[in-house]
């Protein structure tokens, strides 16, 4: 019974990669959406979002499943109670990789960012990606230095997302009032995406150390 118990406690560590592995891909497809807009590549990723959802589900079920029935305590109940809380950020980040998809759907056939910020769009993409990858990586090996890393990440989003509303304050920024909400919608599910990553971050360092840290471990 205790093997089996085990073995329910380590496919809950794999449900959570292959969860996080979608997350990665959603958000790698619907920034190309984003960028090219490309309104098929966002069906897909607005489509797919069903499937995180699902998979969240099963993962949740089975979680509190384990909790009535096998009463864990200690380091395996932080566990079941982590893998519940870090399903739910996951989740919200395909739900951000969505959005962004639907903006590109909405604004079809035109691109949704103005030209001025393309590329901090596209920086902010490229560490949303690098996040959810560290992700995948580090409940894959539980080598807290990611930590770290995924903070650092975080916090580059963060500066640039701050940047994108320190361009549109500007005398000169000229875009319509639909495609300003549309850059700060935008800029702000990028944000976000990252801050639900280091949220995951954290708890996997929970789960490893059994403290919560003021800042990742090195």
């Amino acid at each position: 019974m205790r093997k089996l118990f085990q073995d329910d406690l380590h496919n809950l560590g794999d449900q959570l990669s292959d969860i996080a592995a979608l997350v990665t891909e959603a958000m790698e497809k619907a920034y190309r959406s984003f960028e090219t807009a490309d309104v098929q590549l966002a069906e897909e990723v607005i489509a797919a979002d069903a499937r995180i959802d699902s998979k969240q589900n099963d993962l949740d079920e089975k979680a509190i499943e384990l909790l009535a029935l096998q009463g864990p305590v200690a380091s395996d109940l932080r566990l079941v109670v982590g893998a519940l809380r870090m399903s739910t950020s996951l989740e919200r980040m395909g739900d951000l990789a969505r959005h962004i998809a639907q903006l590109t759907r909405l604004r079809y056939p035109d691109p949704v960012a103005p030209a001025p910020l393309v590329t901090v769009y596209r920086d902010m993409a490229a560490k949303d990606v690098e996040i959810a990858r560290k992700l995948v990586e580090l409940m894959d090996t539980r080598e807290l230095g990611l930590v770290s890393e995924i903070f650092a990440l975080n916090e580059q989003i963060n500066e640039l997302h701050a940047g994108i509303f320190t361009t549109i304050a500007k005398p000169e920024w000229d875009a319509s009032p639909a495609s300003t909400a549309d850059a700060t919608l935008a800029s702000r599910f990028f944000e976000r995406f990252g801050d639900h990553g280091v949220s995951v971050a954290r708890k996997v360092q929970y789960l490893v150390t059994g403290e919560w840290e003021a800042k990742p471990v090195a």
